[in-house]
């Protein structure tokens, strides 16, 4: 198994676990309120997320479901995933390899083994 082989492998069990554990926060909630909002924030919190995406997507998030009056779990699956994919999409896939010395970081999920990569 490549390693681009073994990196699609974590992070779908990455992709997983974190839909496991959302998918879960809303069979114990019957209503779209603040502590609904704040299980999801600690969810990708502690999914490796990172704190600051986390709060702006939770914000961005909580002001969707206050404009579009939002009350149903489904809606709420989809506008989380939209706004999990607007972050996504802003981000600037321009790799610069002209400038010397070049630095790349690999990012990955453990077990990929990252430390095997040679350039």
């Amino acid at each position: 198994m490549g390693f681009f082989d073994k990196l699609k492998n974590g992070l779908g069990k990455t992709r997983n676990s974190l839909n496991d554990k959302i998918n879960n926060v809303f069979s114990t909630f019957r209503k779209v309120d603040e502590e609904l909002l704040e299980e999801l924030e600690e969810i990708l919190i502690m999914s490796d997320i990172g704190v600051d995406t986390s709060v702006e997507i939770i914000s961005k998030l909580r002001n969707r479901i206050k404009k579009e009056k939002i009350e149903n779990e489904e809606d709420v699956k989809k506008a989380l995933k939209e706004e999990m994919q607007k972050i996504l999409d802003e981000v600037d896939n321009g790799l610069d390899l002209s400038k010397k010395p070049t630095v790349i970081l690999v990012v990955g999920v453990n077990g990929v083994r990252k430390n095997n990569i040679y350039w």
